[in-house]
C-alpha cells in the first residue's frame, strides 16, 4: 500500500493537539461536533504507525539553499574556515531528510532522545542545561555547543575531535550516554519505518538507507542553519544608525583593541578556527584539546564558540558554569586565572602563560558590552519553520 505524507501548512510552533478523555461513541460525536464548529483549523495530530511518529512536512520541500550572505561574511578567514561542499552540497530533499532525522527520537536506543533534544531552536540550537541529558537520563560531560553557521566551521566539538560535520553528526548517536545506538541498529530501525524509504529516495535517488547517507543528510540540514539577519548585520549595512547609544558604546568596547574581544571572536561569525585557554581554572578537571592531541601545551584549551545568538545560548563555557552574559563579561574583566597555557590575548605581556589581564572595565562599559552582544540575536532564524521540529509533540 502506498504511503502518503501528512502535509502541514502551518508552522510547528502553532500546533495544538486535541486530547479527549472519551471513548467509543462519545469520541466519534465529539470529533464530529468539533469539526462542524470549525475546530478542523487546528493542526492534526501526527498519526502513529506501530508507535512511530510521522513527520508533518510541506507538500513541496522548503528551500534550504544557502542564502547570499552579506559582504561582511566575505574575506579570507571565513572562506578558510568554510566546509568543502563539493562532496555534500545542500539540496532541499537532502536537508528535509536531515531535518526529520535531527528531530527523530528513533535514533536513540530507547526512543526518548533526538539531536533536537540537546539543540533547541529557541535557544539558538544550544541546550539551556549546563550539561545535556542522555537517553537514560545520564548527564553529558560538556555543554552542548550551538549549531548556527556550521557552514563556516570544519572541525567540531569543544576539543575539535571531529574533522568534519559528517563525522560529528554520527558520534552522539553512538555515544553510550547520549543516544546509545550502533550505526547498524540505526539503519535497521530506519528501514522498518514506512516514511523513510521515500525520504531517502527523494534525497539520494533510491531508497538505500546507510549510515553514510544519514551523516550526509544530517550535515546538510545543520549547515543550512545560517544566521545573517541580526541587528548587527543591519548595522554593518547602514553604519549602525539604528543602534542605541549604549549598544554603540558596547560595540566600541568589543572592537577597541584593549579588551581584545574581537581578537578571539573574529570575522562576521565572531569565532575562530582554534582552541584557546581562556583562564577558567588554574587546574582543569577537563583538559579539553589535550585529551585528543596528548600534548600538554593544549591543556585547558577549548574551541572558541561563535557569538551569534549568544543571548539565547546560556549557560556558557564548555561546562556551562556561567548562567548570564554579565558573568561571562566579569570573568574576562577580573576573573581570568593563571595557567601555563593561558592565551596570550588574555595576558599583560601578550605572551602565552603570562600574567592574567585585568581589564578594569567600568560598570557602564560592562553593561554596554552586554547590550552589544544582544544585537547578535537572529530573530528570524529562531522563528524559521524550515528548522523547526516536524513531529507533533
Amino acid at each position: 500500500m502506498a504511503y502518503t505524507y501528512h502535509h502541514d501548512p502551518r508552522t510547528p510552533s502553532k500546533r495544538r493537539a486535541l486530547i479527549g478523555d472519551v471513548s467509543g461513541v462519545m469520541l466519534v460525536l465529539l470529533a464530529a461536533t468539533a469539526f462542524m464548529a470549525g475546530c478542523a483549523k487546528e493542526e492534526p495530530s501526527a498519526p502513529e504507525i506501530t508507535g512511530v511518529r510521522v513527520p508533518l512536512l510541506p507538500a513541496a520541500p522548503y528551500n534550504y539553499a544557502l542564502p547570499l550572505m552579506p559582504p561582511s561574511f566575505g574575506g579570507f578567514l571565513p572562506q578558510l574556515a568554510a566546509a568543502n561542499m563539493a562532496d555534500n552540497p545542500i539540496t532541499n530533499d537532502g536537508a528535509t531528510l536531515g531535518r526529520v532525522l535531527f528531530y527523530d527520537r528513533e535514533l536513540s536506543a530507547n526512543r526518548t532522545t533526538s539531536c533536537g533534544s540537546c539543540h533547541h531552536q529557541e535557544n539558538g540550537f544550544a541546550d539551556p542545561r549546563a550539561t545535556s541529558l542522555g537517553h537514560t537520563g545520564g548527564s553529558t560531560r560538556r555543554n552542548a555547543m550551538h549549531l548556527v553557521n556550521q557552514f563556516y566551521s570544519r572541525r567540531q566539538f569543544w576539543d575539535l575531535r571531529a574533522a568534519t560535520l559528517e563525522d560529528q553528526v554520527l558520534m552522539p548517536i553512538q555515544d553510550a550516554v547520549e543516544m546509545g545506538m550502533t550505526l547498524e541498529q540505526v539503519t535497521t530501525r530506519l528501514r522498518a519505518i514506512p516514511h523513510y524509504p521515500q525520504l531517502f529516495t527523494n534525497a539520494f535517488g533510491n531508497d538505500s538507507i546507510t549510515s553514510d547517507r544519514v551523516a550526509l543528510a544530517l550535515a546538510q540540514f545543520v549547515r543550512s542553519i545560517v544566521s545573517y539577519r541580526t541587528r548587527y548585520d543591519q548595522g554593518v549595512e547602514n553604519n549602525f544608525v539604528d543602534f542605541t547609544p549604549i549598544e554603540a558604546d558596547g560595540r566600541a568596547v568589543f572592537f577597541n583593541g584593549a579588551t581584545r574581544c574581537n581578537q578571539c571572536h573574529t570575522t562576521a561569525n565572531f569565532t575562530s578556527l582554534d582552541t584557546r585557554n581562556n583562564g577558567l581554572d588554574q587546574d582543569y578537571a577537563d583538559d579539553g584539546r589535550s585529551e585528543i592531541t596528548l600534548n600538554a601545551a593544549d591543556d585547558g584549551e577549548f574551541k572558541v564558540p561563535g557569538l551569534r545568538n549568544v543571548a539565547l545560548t546560556a549557560p556558557y563555557m564548555h561546562d556551562g558554569r556561567f548562567s548570564t552574559l554579565e558573568e561571562v563579561v566579569e570573568h574576562y574583566n577580573s576573573g581570568v586565572q593563571a595557567h601555563p597555557n593561558l592565551d596570550d590575548r588574555l595576558t599583560v605581556e601578550s605572551l602565552t602563560g603570562g600574567t592574567p589581564i585585568q581589564m578594569n572595565l567600568s560598570i557602564y562599559d560592562k553593561q554596554a558590552l552586554v547590550a552589544f552582544l544582544l544585537t547578535l540575536t537572529d530573530e528570524p532564524l529562531i522563528a524559521d519553520p524550515r528548522f523547526a521540529d516536524p513531529f507533533v509533540q
